[in-house]
């Protein structure tokens, strides 16, 4: 990892540069006018602490943004779920810890899936976790262990509710069924068709982790969300309002799990007053735009 010129307005490592909402956030970051560093296998590795501390060094960086990790809530090995997550983003720390003089933000993405299946409605920040998966319990178990390095370096940890957008993996629900419209397939098996969640453009993610990079915020916990809560169901009319095709769902029960969180719709008030005004982007253009490309490979 070559370090370059250092920009007027710093440097930021991205862990998980080349990930779905990497792809999108780095550009947006060098047109803000910063550069920005890629966390990339085999040199930045978190099962890896000494490659990863090497790596580092050589980034050198003013700013860090730690997408890097296990994203699949479904993900079948929990061992790697702690390994990744939690284990690695500990050796995280521990590599910025000597260069905490410098380090003027540490963004850590945990995840909305942290509250399970919350009374709250929406869901603030005050909301008490109770996680219902190893995906889940690997987040908030970072985020426990990121508390204590608080008083050593300017971390915020954030709670992004879902987000949807261009190239993100087939294996994730909204991909999956736009893959089956865009082929216009006759039929798409689905679990649980009766989840309600959020359902952001990864664009204003992107831009919300770029205010929030450029905000004075640290030491705290903080929702990414839009308060609005959207069916399966309702995607699917979209989908088939946009496209004229009419799908046959069909109920996998090797797809329904048993630790479903069933509605998962998060306050934005924090945020709000943090940030100023939101913009989010609208779904049916969110939509528009991922059916004009196939989604990655699972």
């Amino acid at each position: 990892m070559q370090a370059a010129s250092r920009s007027d307005r710093g440097r930021v490592l991205v862990t998980g540069l080349d990930g779905f909402t990497g792809t999108h956030l780095g550009p947006l970051l060098q047109q803000r006018g910063y550069e920005v560093i890629g966390g990339a296998q085999p040199e930045f590795d978190l099962l890896h602490p000494d490659l990863m501390t090497a790596a580092v060094e050589a980034a050198n960086p003013d700013f860090v943004i730690h997408l890097a990790g296990i994203g699949f809530v479904a993900h079948d090995n929990a061992a790697a779920l702690y390994a990744v997550n939690t284990v690695g983003t500990t050796s995280l720390l521990k590599a910025l810890e000597p260069m905490a003089a410098r380090l003027r933000k540490v963004i850590l993405a945990s995840t909305s899936q942290v509250y399970g299946n919350a009374t709250d409605d929406p869901i603030t920040e005050q909301t008490p976790a109770a996680p219902v998966s190893h995906y889940a319990c690997s987040k908030l178990a970072m985020e426990s262990m990121a508390r204590t390095w608080f008083n050593r370096l300017p971390i915020l940890i954030t709670r992004p509710f879902n987000y949807i957008g261009r190239g993100q993996g087939a294996q994730f629900l909204v991909p999956k069924l736009v893959d089956h419209f865009r082929r216009r397939a006759p039929v798409v098996q689905l679990g649980n068709l009766n989840v309600e969640r959020e359902f952001l453009d990864v664009r204003s993610v992107a831009e919300i982790y770029v205010r929030l990079l450029e905000s004075p915020l640290q030491s705290e916990v903080m929702n990414i969300a839009s308060g609005v809560g959207r069916t399966l169901r309702s995607i699917i009319d979209d989908l088939t309002r946009i496209t004229g095709h009419r799908i046959a769902t069909e109920v996998n029960s090797a797809l329904v799990r048993n630790d479903e969180v069933v509605r998962l719709v998060g306050s934005n008030e924090r945020l709000q007053q943090v940030l100023g005004a939101l913009t989010y982007t609208d779904l049916e253009e969110t939509l528009r735009w991922m059916l004009e490309s196939p989604p990655r490979p699972a």
